[in-house]
């Protein structure tokens, strides 16, 4: 699949973000890469002849003058894939009961992940005529799993927002998606499914037995779905979520 287009990524210092920006430039589209810290893009940004844009999806200052450089660099922006997000230990329960969350973690993996899919999109469509935008949720969203209960509700709220953009931006020509990828490596969550040995923990396990396809996913995996969100294959998709679990949404676990 050939993608002549601009794409800016968030969150592409990532594990995620990064192959999705791998799985465009592979493509053919000319990529920017945003993230915090410019030091985890250089080697990223190099490799695909890429832009760094280093910035805080909650800075709408610090987006507008990536927006700008972006502009001065491409000429135009086709496509925004918001890959920024993640969870937030302090808004997790397991050490802690529900009861004593504290309001400032719940605060933080809200606007993290909701307010930091928001302002990118108001800042980024607004140079936008026609393209893609796909923002990225979770399994989490659609079950209730143990111990995340801020992250899955932040990624709910990105759904319900990737449904109500795709009605909005749809007089400007852009489609607004998401895709809801299941159990994946990353630096969060290794020592939640991996032991020090490379070994499943009991978490591990258990996701893997409700897992069909029996095992956790590569991160190409969805990167490959968002180049096809991003492409005129999916000319006719928007407000989709599309998963990228390997049947987990599907099963019951009976």
């Amino acid at each position: 699949m050939s993608i002549d287009r601009v794409a800016l990524v968030t969150g592409a210092s990532g594990v995620l973000g990064g192959a999705i920006v791998d799985g465009l430039a592979a493509a053919g589209a000319r990529v920017g890469l945003l993230a915090r810290r410019r030091d985890r893009l250089e080697a990223l940004a190099a490799k695909h002849d890429g832009l760094v844009l280093e910035a805080d999806v909650l800075d709408a200052a610090q987006l507008e003058r990536a927006r700008d450089s972006a502009l001065e660099r491409f000429g135009r922006i086709d496509v925004l894939v918001n890959a920024a997000g993640g969870n937030v230990s302090g808004a997790t329960v397991g050490e802690r009961s529900f009861f004593d969350l504290p309001t400032e973690a719940l605060d933080e993996v809200l606007r993290l992940n909701v307010l930091g899919t928001i302002l990118p999109t108001q800042v980024f469509a607004a140079a936008m005529e026609g393209g893609s935008i796909v923002n990225i949720s979770s399994a989490a969203a659609h079950r209730a799993l143990t111990r995340v209960i801020g992250y899955g509700a932040a990624k709910a709220a990105v759904e319900n927002l990737t449904r109500w953009l795709a009605v909005e931006l749809a007089p400007r020509g852009v489609r607004v998606n998401a895709v809801a990828p299941g159990f994946f490596i990353g630096e969060q969550n290794r020592t939640l499914l991996l032991d020090d040995a490379g070994a499943l923990t009991e978490r591990g396990r258990r996701i893997v037995a409700a897992t069909p396809a029996g095992r956790f996913g590569e991160p190409h995996e969805v990167a490959d779905a968002v180049v096809w969100l991003c492409g005129d294959a999916a000319s006719f998709v928007t407000g989709a979520v599309l998963p990228v679990d390997g049947g987990f949404r599907a099963f019951s676990g009976v």
